[in-house]
């Protein structure tokens, strides 16, 4: 059963989250939010699977309880979605930066939110190629600028091979697609994917898509 909390400060939003994944066999609705405050209170107490996190409430807003939310050991197993009323929200990569694992639109397909929460309950990161080259070529290089970024340093931990895997996770590869882009098992590449997140001290492949970028590896509009 994968258990979800619902923050979101509109209070005729919540329903109709809970009873589209309650209906749900798999999900389960384990608590509600109405502010950032509320809403890393009740993580601590609930520890969910997954935080449904409105970017925009008042007071601590869904960026600062994400990274509330993201630097508690104990909510390690915890993984945060964004929702955001638009794609290219001006947070969402700052949100990504301090831990989600990905971001879906409020007006999103039933089926796709469904799809997204049980994708970021199995630890994938819920960041689609195209939307990832929007949203990193939009507002990693304004980050940059106001943020001058250093590459970590546990990118010299990594084998060039694990190297090579970063950038194909910062492309929006999939275990699959980077097997045969690489002529490798599915299996090895999970482990190099697994691997590369480790040494890198990623919570998901999220911040692995951050820290390519961050590093230079891959650069926006690069993909384009």
């Amino acid at each position: 059963m994968i258990s979800v909390m619902l923050a979101d400060d509109q209070a005729l939003v919540r329903p109709g989250f809970r009873a589209l994944l309650d209906a749900e066999p798999d999900i389960e609705v384990v608590a509600e939010a109405a502010d950032g405050v509320e809403a890393v209170r009740l993580a601590q107490a609930t520890r969910p699977d997954v935080v449904l996190m409105d970017i925009r409430m008042p007071g601590v807003d869904g960026l600062e309880a994400t990274r509330r939310i993201a630097a508690d050991p104990a909510l390690a197993g915890t993984r945060v979605v964004i929702l955001t009323t638009f794609e290219l929200d001006e947070y969402v990569f700052e949100a990504l930066r301090t831990g989600a694992s990905g971001f879906l639109v409020k007006d999103t397909e039933p089926v796709e939110l469904l799809r997204g929460v049980r994708a970021v309950a199995a630890g994938d990161a819920l960041l689609s190629p195209s939307v990832t080259r929007r949203v990193i070529g939009e507002f990693a290089g304004a980050a940059g600028r106001s943020r001058p970024a250093q590459p970590p340093v546990q990118l010299d931990q990594l084998t060039d091979r694990e190297r090579e895997v970063l950038v194909l996770v910062a492309e929006g590869l999939s275990n699959d697609e980077i097997a045969a882009r690489l002529v490798i098992s599915p299996a090895t590449a999970k482990t190099h994917v697994s691997r590369t997140m480790i040494k890198m001290g990623a919570r998901d492949r999220a911040q692995l898509v951050v820290y390519a970028y961050e590093a230079g590896l891959i650069r926006p509009g690069w993909l384009d």
